[in-house]
């Protein structure tokens, strides 16, 4: 019956097992949701803020602003990698690992000066792994990121931008789209690109002036960018999470019918067997 006790020994570390990754599932589902709400409730924002930067958007203004500073080359960069600071997600953190690597790796073939900042303890823990400086990190983002979290990780690259200390500056995190869909995705987001006007202009009555909004609206776009990037990445991690839990609880089901099985069977042959020596040994005294 040794067979018999090693089987029911691993059926409750599997029953235990599933019980961790079922709870973990609902957890991520619950965060996921709420995580869900802050992105919708952003996007709108950075479309309005898109839109009144697009409307008020003219050259003799740019010249005036160094956010909107288009540089001739590209000779310094900065690179902020997004990543979460939990594991258990799947491909969720490799995948940003990837399209980072890829861009740090195009950027250094252009002979550009590369510098990296790492949002995230799986990030942080990757690049100190493969020997890769970090200028600076970030491991205190809770899964609720702000505006405020945001304006500490970019306002210092804006007046690094703004003083030509840097000429560009590139954000990767996940996109979120669903729950199954969280590509790796690169945004740069300086220098400030105007977007193109669509459609026709709208006719603004401008208190004090479009140059005064526009001191305001840059860095507050600049900002939403990367508040955008955060809340995003913790939806497609959430996301990431639910899905590989989900995963991990339907085959531990599977593996405990076959556990399930695979005890029955035992002991219907034990018991089988000690039917037969009881005949056999009474047929002996007979």
């Amino acid at each position: 019956m040794a067979k018999g006790r090693e089987l029911k020994g691993r059926i409750k570390s599997v029953e235990n097992t599933r019980k961790i990754t079922r709870t973990m599932e609902m957890v991520a589902t619950s965060k996921m949701k709420r995580a869900q709400e802050r992105v919708a409730a952003a996007r709108p924002f950075a479309t309005v803020l898109t839109e009144a930067i697009s409307d008020l958007y003219s050259s003799d203004l740019a010249e005036r602003f160094p956010l909107l500073r288009q540089p001739a080359t590209i000779q310094r960069a900065a690179v902020l990698v997004l990543t979460s600071n939990r594991g258990l997600a799947g491909g969720f953190n490799s995948n940003i690992m990837k399209e980072a690597r890829g861009l740090l790796a195009r950027l250094t073939s252009e002979s550009i000066d590369v510098e990296l900042h790492v949002v995230g303890r799986k990030g942080l823990g990757y690049f100190r792994y493969v020997g890769r400086d970090v200028a600076s990190s970030r491991t205190d983002i809770t899964d609720r990121p702000t505006v405020k979290e945001a304006g500490e990780l970019v306002d210092g690259l804006m007046n690094r931008f703004s003083s030509g200390a840097l000429d560009a500056v590139y954000v990767v995190s996940a996109r979120f789209r669903s729950a199954l869909s969280t590509p790796p995705h690169t945004e740069k987001i300086l220098p400030v690109t105007p977007p193109e006007r669509k459609g026709p202009s709208r006719d603004y009555l401008l208190f004090p002036s479009a140059e005064a909004i526009l001191t305001e609206l840059l860095p507050a776009y600049v900002r939403n960018a990367v508040y955008r990037a955060l809340v995003e990445n913790e939806a497609g991690f959430q996301g990431a999470q639910r899905t590989a839990m989900k995963n991990a609880t339907d085959n531990a089901t599977d593996i405990l019918n076959v556990l399930r099985r695979t005890f029955n069977r035992a002991r219907q042959a034990n018991i089988t067997q000690e039917i037969s020596e009881i005949v056999g040994g009474a047929a002996a005294l007979e």
